[in-house]
C-alpha cells in the first residue's frame, strides 16, 4: 500500500517565492519513489489522503486567475493520473476554493448551492468521502466508499504463482472542523459528521459486499484525548472501528511511523500499527512516500493480515545524511525527478510563474520572517496595514455604529521554518511583484473582521503567546524559547496602535502585560474591531471568543489580493508606510541561555531590524542555526 498526502499542489520541485529549484520537495520526485516501490513489490496500490489541489502558486493560478474550464483537468490531477492512482479522499484545504470549484475539478456533480450539475474533467481514480453531506438531500457530496478490484500475484505453499482477484473497499474522511475553517464556503450547504460515526454508519454496507480488505483513508492524524464528533485528528479512534484493516493518514504534515507518536497508547511508532491496525502517514509537499508492506495469508477462504510480517515505513525523497554525526537533509542526496511529470504540467507551470512576476511596485524595506517569533514584524506589518485600510474603508457602510471604533489587525508568520531552512518569507528591497504578495501571505484566506472587547483582545494575545515555552530564569544550560508543538500560524501578532509586552517567565494565560491603545491602558470593556482571516474569525485555532458569531465584516476578496492592491497603492513602499512593531519580550535575566532555531547566517538581518539581543550560536550544517536571545536587553 503506497500513500501520498498533503501534496498541496507541489507538483514540481520549485520554490515560487525564491524562483529557483528546490529538490527537497515536489511530487515529481515522489513519483521516482512510487516507481521504485512498484519495481520492488509485485503487488502495489497507490492512494492519496487529501490536501491535494491547494497550497502552491500553481494551484491558486488555476483556481483564481486562469480558471480551468469544465473540460480541462487540474494540473495536479494530470500529474497523478500520469502515475496511476487507485483512490483518494478529500482534505480540508480542498474546500478553500469553494464547493463549485471542488465539484468541477473533481468531476463530481453535487446537489449543493453552486455545485456542478454536469460531469466535468476530474481525476481518473475514485474519490471517497463519508462524513460530508448536502443540506439539500442529506446525501454525501462524494461517494462515501467504493470497491476497487485488482488482480494480484499470490503464491501457494509450494511456491507456485497464481493470479487471484482482490476486492478492496476504500472509505474516506475529512476533518470535521472544516465547518469552522471554511464557514463562508460551507455554511448552509453541507453538514459534517464525526469520523467514527461516519465509519460506523457505512461499515455494514461495506461488509455486505464481502471485501477482502477495508482501507480507511483519513485526512487527519491522531489524538488520544476524549473523542468528540468534531475531533480534528481522529485516527486513533477510527482505527478502533471494527472492520477497518488498514489506515492511511495525513493532515499533520509529519511521518508515521515516527517519533512524534512515541508513547501513545496502543501505538507502535516503530513498525506502524495503531490499535493493531497497519497505518502510515507520508509527510507533506511530496517530500515522502508512505509505504505499508502488508503480508497476507489465505485462511479458511479469507485473506487475513499476517501482522508479524507487516510493517510501515516512510520513504523520504531526500534521505538524511550523517554530517558531523547528525542526520542532515542535503539537496545532493535527493532522488531525481521523474521526467514525465514536468512534461505533463510544464506549460501551466510557466504560465503561473509569468503571472506571479507581474510588477506592482518598488520596496525600500526588507520584509522577512526569520525572526518573526522574536519580534521582527517586518513581514507582518504590510499584511496588517492592508487589512486595516480595507476594513476602515468598508466598515462604515456595513456597520456605521462602528465607524469610529479602533481598528486593529492580526497576522501570523505562515512561513516560519516549519518546512526547512528555505521556508521563510523574505521579500528583498527592489521590485515588488504579485509573487511578493504571495510570499507575504501564503494562504488563500479571505478577510474577516470581528468585534471584541478589551478582555477578549487580551485573551487573544494570551492564546498567541502559547507559542513560547515558559522560561525559568534560574535554570542553567539551554532553554528553548519556541514551543515546537504550537503552530507558528497560530502566533497572531496584532498591530494598529496597540502596544504589549510578553513575559515568557509567566505561565500560559498570564503573559501579556502593559497592554495599551494609543498610549492608554486597554480596559476590559473597551470596544475593538480586529481584522483577521476567515479561518481565525470562524474558530480556527480555537482562540477564545472567536467562533464566527461576532464577525462584523466578511470580505469576498482574498487577503492576498487585498494585500497586492495595497502594495500597488504604495508604489514606493518605505518603512514609513508600515506600522511599527507592537510588542517585545519582558526583560528577563536568565542564568542559562535561551535559544531558538532559524535559517543560518541571518544575524546581520536581526541587527538591521532592531533586534540587537540576538546572536548566532552554532551552525547546524543543514541551512539552519541555533541562535541565542538575551532577554535581559
Amino acid at each position: 500500500m503506497l500513500e501520498t498526502t498533503d501534496l498541496h499542489s507541489n507538483i514540481l520541485s520549485y520554490d515560487y517565492y525564491k524562483q529557483k529549484a528546490d529538490p527537497t520537495l515536489g511530487f515529481e520526485r515522489t513519483v521516482t519513489l512510487i516507481r521504485k516501490a512498484r519495481e520492488q513489490y509485485t503487488n502495489s496500490m497507490l492512494f492519496d489522503a487529501g490536501d491535494t489541489i491547494q497550497g502552491s502558486v500553481l494551484a491558486d493560478y488555476q483556481a483564481q486567475v486562469q480558471k480551468v474550464g469544465c473540460g480541462e483537468e487540474l494540473a495536479i490531477y494530470k500529474a497523478m493520473d500520469a502515475v496511476g492512482y487507485d483512490g483518494g479522499t478529500i482534505g480540508n484545504h480542498e474546500f478553500n476554493y469553494g464547493l463549485p470549484f471542488l465539484s468541477q475539478v473533481t468531476g463530481t456533480p453535487m446537489n449543493v448551492d453552486g455545485g456542478a450539475a454536469q460531469h466535468c474533467a476530474g481525476p481518473h481514480y475514485p474519490l471517497v468521502l463519508a462524513n460530508v453531506n448536502s443540506v439539500r438531500d442529506g446525501k454525501p457530496i462524494f461517494q462515501p466508499w467504493t470497491i476497487v478490484k485488482r488482480k494480484i500475484a499470490a503464491f501457494t505453499p509450494d511456491g507456485s504463482k497464481l493470479s487471484v482477484p482482490l476486492k478492496i473497499a476504500i472509505i474516506g474522511f475529512t476533518p470535521p472542523p472544516i465547518m469552522q475553517w471554511d464557514k463562508q464556503n460551507l455554511q448552509g450547504k453541507v453538514t459534517v459528521t464525526g469520523v467514527v460515526e461516519a465509519a460506523q454508519k457505512y461499515m455494514p454496507e461495506i461488509q455486505a459486499q464481502h471485501p477482502d480488505l477495508v482501507i480507511a483513508i483519513l485526512h487527519g492524524g491522531m489524538n488520544t484525548s476524549a473523542y468528540t464528533a468534531d475531533m480534528e485528528n481522529g485516527g486513533w479512534y477510527l482505527a478502533g472501528v471494527p472492520g477497518i484493516d488498514v489506515l492511511l493518514m495525513g493532515h499533520e504534515h509529519t511521518d508515521f511511523p515516527g517519533p512524534r507518536f512515541a508513547n501513545m497508547p496502543e501505538v507502535d511508532d516503530e513498525h506502524g500499527f495503531v490499535r493493531g491496525v497497519p497505518a502510515v502517514m507520508g509527510g507533506f509537499f511530496g517530500k515522502d512516500l508512505g509505504v505499508i508492506r502488508l503480508a497476507m495469508m489465505r485462511q479458511q477462504g479469507h485473506w487475513v493480515i499476517d501482522k508479524s510480517k507487516t510493517f510501515s515505513q516512510v520513504w523520504p525523497i531526500c534521505p538524511p545524511m550523517l554530517i558531523a554525526g547528525k542526520p542532515t537533509i542535503s539537496a545532493s542526496n535527493c532522488v531525481p525527478a521523474d521526467p514525465q511529470i514536468s512534461l505533463v504540467v510544464g506549460k501551466t507551470q510557466q504560465a503561473a510563474i509569468d503571472y506571479v512576476n507581474t510588477p506592482i511596485g518598488q520596496g525600500a524595506v526588507r520584509m522577512s520572517s526569520y525572526f518573526a517569533d522574536e519580534g521582527d514584524m517586518s513581514a507582518l506589518a504590510p499584511v496588517n496595514a492592508a487589512q486595516i485600510d480595507d476594513v476602515r474603508h468598508e466598515l462604515p457602510a456595513t456597520h456605521p455604529e462602528l465607524a469610529n471604533a479602533p481598528v486593529l489587525a492580526a497576522a501570523a508568520a505562515f512561513r516560519n521554518g516549519f518546512g526547512g531552512p528555505d521556508d521563510y518569507t523574505d521579500v528583498q528591497p527592489g521590485p515588488l511583484t504579485l509573487r511578493s504578495a504571495a510570499d507575504l501571505y501564503f494562504y488563500p484566506n479571505t478577510l474577516s473582521a470581528v468585534k471584541i472587547d478589551g478582555a477578549a483582545l487580551k485573551a487573544w494575545l494570551e492564546k498567541s503567546a502559547e507559542r513560547f515555552n515558559r522560561i525559568d530564569p534560574k535554570a542553567e544550560g539551554e532553554q528553548q524559547l519556541v514551543n515546537a508543538k504550537y503552530p507558528g500560524f497560530n502566533f497572531d501578532q496584532i498591530q494598529g496602535g496597540i502596544r504589549y509586552v510578553i513575559d515568557v517567565s509567566k505561565p500560559v494565560g498570564q503573559r501579556i502585560e502593559k497592554l495599551s491603545y494609543q498610549g492608554k491602558p486597554v480596559t476590559p470593556s473597551q470596544t475593538f474591531v480586529v481584522v483577521t482571516n476567515n479561518y481565525r474569525a470562524s474558530g480556527g485555532g480555537r482562540f477564545p471568543g472567536l467562533d464566527g458569531s461576532n464577525i462584523v465584516f466578511a470580505s469576498p476578496d482574498g487577503t492576498r489580493e487585498i494585500l497586492a492592491q495595497w502594495l500597488k497603492s504604495h508604489p514606493t513602499l518605505s518603512v514609513d508606510d508600515l506600522p511599527h512593531a507592537s510588542w517585545h519580550f519582558a526583560r528577563l535575566k536568565t542564568k542559562g541561555t535561551v535559544v531558538f532555531t532559524s535559517a543560518s547566517d541571518k544575524q546581520s538581518l536581526a541587527e538591521a531590524d532592531g533586534l540587537h539581543n540576538i546572536r548566532q550560536l552554532r551552525d547546524n550544517g543543514d541551512g539552519t542555526a541555533v541562535y541565542v536571545i538575551d532577554l535581559s536587553h
